[in-house]
């Protein structure tokens, strides 16, 4: 993480005022605010989908520089898995949230909030890259939550799914999708099942306008790769936290990348014959 020097607040007023800070910054502010963690590549598909003009990618990393330099976002190098490349992950500084306080946008970030463990910040980057995904690429697109909140009544706890969550809409009728991201970090299996159990407690309790939700939303797991859907089914198998009302559909990083979601999801069924499960495509209309 990148330290260096000491802005005053005096200092980010000139430079607003003398239009050095203008509104695409400010634009650049509140998508980092949303979303916590995000990628340059990232803030430009989310600007390409509000339609706010920023030029060209070199123009926008030239205003993140810009935006460093102030103190008022922070950036973080990441290693991308392949170890090929790496890329930029950026997130909120302290004058990031005065200046958006400052306009009346809320703004929860807190200090502690950049030291968060690099499997969580990779969780929030592919739930981002599944958002992008469904926004680009689904026409039933309608909307998306970024942290949407549910509640497990039974346990009496309040949870995130680590994914975010989005609404698609077709001849008036609605469905959420909520996302669940699981990544292969320390003790991932036990995290798993905690958070399947809460997940079980939320939707084997639901009734209509739980957690704002007007119907039961479908629950998909988005894993690293092929390997790891079958690995994470075997855990919820084998820990009971299997859903009764819902089917679990599982879906992984690169599946995101096809131009068409349709045969993106996946569920494993119990083949009554050999007693095994198997898996199968889920191919949904809905996801043209």
């Amino acid at each position: 993480m990148e330290k260096t020097g000491y802005v005053s607040m005096n200092q980010i007023v000139h430079k607003i005022n003398i239009g050095h800070i203008n509104d695409l910054h400010f634009a650049i502010l509140e998508l980092v605010n949303e979303f916590e963690f995000i990628t340059s590549r990232q803030l430009c598909q989310m600007l390409d989908y509000k339609g706010i003009e920023y030029k060209s990618q070199d123009k926008l990393n030239n205003k993140l520089e810009q935006l460093i330099k102030s103190k008022i976002l922070t950036r973080y190098y990441f290693k991308s898995e392949d170890g090929k490349g790496i890329y930029r992950i950026y997130c909120l500084e302290k004058m990031g949230k005065y200046l958006l306080t400052s306009r009346g946008i809320e703004c929860k970030w807190q200090q502690s909030d950049n030291i968060k463990p690099v499997a969580m910040i990779k969780k929030r980057l592919a739930g981002n890259q599944v958002i992008i995904a469904y926004l680009n690429k689904v026409k039933a697109f309608d909307e998306y939550i970024v942290k949407p909140t549910l509640n497990a009544k039974t346990l009496g706890k309040v949870f995130k799914a680590t994914g975010g969550a989005v609404k698609l809409t077709k001849n008036s009728k609605s469905i959420t999708f909520l996302f669940e991201v699981v990544r292969r970090e320390e003790d991932w299996k036990k995290k798993l099942v905690d958070k399947m159990k809460m997940y079980k407690d939320f939707y084997e309790n639901f009734v209509p306008m739980d957690s704002e939700f007007n119907t039961l939303p479908q629950l998909i797991i988005v894993c690293e790769d092929e390997r790891h859907t079958a690995e994470c089914f075997k855990e919820i198998v084998t820990n009971n936290v299997e859903i009764s009302n819902v089917k679990l559909y599982f879906t992984t990083d690169l599946r995101q990348i096809q131009e068409n979601l349709t045969k993106t999801l996946i569920e494993f069924k119990l083949d009554e014959e050999t007693n095994k499960y198997k898996v199968e495509d889920v191919e949904l209309k809905l996801l043209d």
